[in-house]
């Protein structure tokens, strides 16, 4: 498992060739030490003296001294506050992974702020660098599941508050990319996973409990953390101005009875399930970040593998769901 967590030599190449630091703007949260530590890593290997600056409220204790002592800069901030955003260094390279979804019901007003407000600050503080935003497939609307899924073409026309507020920040930083010329990519991710938190962990441990599986979003994409986290620090070779956009997911339309199956053959359980497979799923193709980046590395059999492995020897999972169930957008 460790080597699917290295840097690709390609990786270590592309951002050696990058002019200028690397901030990470949201690198306390789910995503962030990951690939700060995977940019530190690379970097390390070029040996190319870059800096990696992660900016974060760091509310988890001890995470910021244990990023600083992998070599990694942190910075303690509240960037919705912009004497906060303002103080912060001008850097060349931009990823901006700062949002909110989850607990977003009942919490709508600070979901629109932290998710549509702030990327316009963010945008122009940053104007004359070139910035990775972070997105979602929330953005799309619902797809047959014979479609293969959205593609980059597809009209956006999220479900609910939470995938409203995302397409208002990537509306706001293509606005600001247009006004100023600032290189930008927005990377509409769907779903990350890992084997502490994802759609596969959240199956298996259905399974693995004897729960029964809900079937009415009967297929997701999914895609290892670490080639997501690849993808994104190369993607900031492919921003432009005016702003591109990439889907981010692995190549499969994965069924979940399937996927309940796989988990009951590692773990000798007939699994249960409820409802009926809908027609429709949020999907999306990510045909063109094959082109650019090639396929992901880590295969959707090693996926389940590792899960189940992890789970059946009691590693440590973090308690983040991912609501892939969820079909009226109520995150």
């Amino acid at each position: 498992m460790h080597d699917l967590l290295k840097p690709s030599d390609t990786l270590v190449a592309e951002l050696a060739s990058l002019d200028g630091d690397l901030l990470i703007l949201g690198a306390g949260g789910k995503i962030g030490p990951s690939i700060a530590r995977l940019a530190r890593q690379a970097l390390g290997q070029a040996g190319v003296p870059k800096r990696v600056i992660g900016v974060s409220r760091f509310g988890e204790p001890g995470l910021a001294q244990q990023l600083n002592e992998e070599g990694i800069e942190t910075i303690v901030a509240d960037i919705l506050d912009d004497a906060q955003l303002q103080a912060l260094p001008l850097v060349k390279n931009v990823l901006y992974l700062a949002g909110t979804k989850f607990g977003t019901t009942n919490r709508e007003p600070y979901t629109w702020a932290m998710n549509t407000y702030l990327p316009g600050r963010v945008a122009e503080k940053y104007r004359d660098s070139r910035i990775v935003v972070y997105s979602t497939g929330n953005v799309y609307p619902y797809t047959s599941v014979l479609s293969g899924g959205a593609t980059e073409a597809h009209r956006a026309e999220p479900v609910g508050e939470y995938g409203q507020s995302c397409l208002g920040r990537e509306r706001i930083f293509q606005h600001f990319s247009s006004v100023y010329g600032t290189p930008l990519l927005i990377y509409r991710l769907n779903y990350a996973i890992d084997f502490r938190y994802g759609v596969l962990l959240e199956v298996a441990k259905a399974v693995l409990a004897g729960q029964p599986i809900d079937l009415s979003t009967g297929h997701v994409n999914v895609i290892w953390q670490g080639d997501a986290n690849e993808m994104a620090l190369r993607s900031l070779l492919h921003c432009e101005a005016p702003s591109k956009i990439l889907n981010i997911t692995g190549p499969e339309t994965v069924s979940l009875r399937w996927l309940a199956h796989e988990f009951g053959a590692h773990f000798q359980q007939v699994p249960t399930f409820i409802h009926e497979e809908q027609p429709t799923a949020l999907l999306s193709n990510a045909a063109e970040s094959f082109r650019l980046f090639g396929y992901p590395r880590t295969t959707l059999k090693q996926m389940i593998q590792i899960t189940a492995d992890w789970l059946l020897k009691g590693g440590e999972t973090i308690n983040k769901p991912t609501h892939f169930q969820e079909r009226k957008g109520n995150y």
